[in-house]
């Protein structure tokens, strides 16, 4: 009985009862089969996850003590009155579970897996919308009583989104990152180390950095950057939540997006969109050689993947052009050292 993960996890629950969230300290990729033996001996469950029971928690702490933070968890769980459960995740199927989805973003931003690595199909209808405050996730139904009890007692509840999907930095801090502004960071998304993401740098769930990049722009949902590119002040890479689309962007290693530029396409690397250029996969482009003379009309599409482009935009009739790149992009090494 293989596992792709095995993890321990703290419930949030709403006033139904049911579960909204949950945090997993130290989920374990392709657990050994002994470890997994012993954790399944103690169901009596044959769902895809399971509460521990107060009288269990001494032979879980045993089971699990080879791994530090999970251990740890256990015995602070004994006395504590937030309910504990176990995952096992043995197939990468679509989430049909919150413990399950909270499971797999976590696996990203832990950088257990790399995005796309995992079936993260219909998720959103898997997740509930809440409100994630100062006081953990609240369900949107309890909302208001809770407000009224905390202005009771002379508090105040601060909301900082009401999402399905909460911002990172509440459940992981990856290594070696830094983070403008933490809200801006979506669970899910993964970051390489030396990444740095600027104030107004955005990260969906499922997307992110494989290494060393700055951003400063838009990095949408499914979108991976390698390492060593920069995604520059205002730049926007489309994803395909909307729309309706079906291709999956990506950007090489080396690569700059200028300021205020956007992406539609696959970009290779070593590669560079100027700055105020918006390239969707549809555009027309003239493809030039090294005197200037246009080679050939394309369509940003056709030049998916190729490395060492530079696509600028005429500014004497308008019209987008593509010639080779002869510059080699390096990002600031001082900004990078975190």
């Amino acid at each position: 009985m293989a596992s792709l993960c095995l993890a321990v996890g703290i419930i949030t629950k709403n006033s139904k009862n049911e579960i909204i969230e949950v945090y997993y300290p130290e989920p374990i990729l392709h657990p050994i089969q002994n470890l997994l033996n012993d954790v399944m001996e103690q169901s009596s469950s044959k769902e895809q996850y399971f509460l521990i029971k107060k009288n269990q928690y001494d032979k879980f702490i045993n089971i699990f003590q080879n791994f530090s933070k999970t251990a740890n968890l256990l015995k602070h769980a004994k006395s504590s009155s937030k309910e504990i459960l176990i995952i096992n995740l043995d197939k990468d199927l679509p989430p049909s579970s919150i413990p399950e989805s909270f499971l797999k973003l976590q696996m990203i931003s832990n950088r257990l897996v790399k995005p796309h690595d995992l079936n993260l199909s219909g998720i959103f209808s898997v997740l509930k919308n809440v409100a994630w405050t100062d006081k953990g996730a609240i369900d949107l139904e309890d909302l208001e009583e809770r407000q009224m009890i905390a202005r009771l007692n002379g508090e105040v509840i601060q909301i900082y989104s009401v999402d399905k999907f909460p911002k990172m930095v509440d459940y992981i801090v990856p290594s070696q990152i830094r983070i403008g502004d933490c809200s801006r960071v979506r669970l899910g998304a993964y970051l390489g180390k030396g990444t740095t993401i600027m104030h107004e740098g955005f990260v969906n769930f499922n997307a992110g950095t494989l290494g060393e990049s700055m951003v400063e722009g838009r990095i949408s949902a499914g979108v991976v950057v390698g390492n060593g590119s920069d995604i520059g002040g205002g730049a926007s890479i489309m994803g395909t939540l909307s729309g309706g689309g079906t291709v999956t962007i990506s950007i090489g290693e080396k690569s700059l997006l200028g300021a205020n530029s956007g992406l539609g396409f696959p970009l290779g690397n070593n590669c560079i969109i100027e700055a105020g250029l918006y390239v969707t996969s549809g555009s027309k482009v003239n493809v030039l050689d090294e005197s200037g003379k246009v080679l050939k009309k394309a369509k940003a599409s056709d030049l998916a993947n190729l490395d060492n482009l530079l696509f600028r935009r005429n500014s004497l009739n308008g019209s987008i052009e593509c010639l080779t790149n002869s510059k080699t992009f390096s990002l600031n090494e001082e900004l990078h050292k975190n």
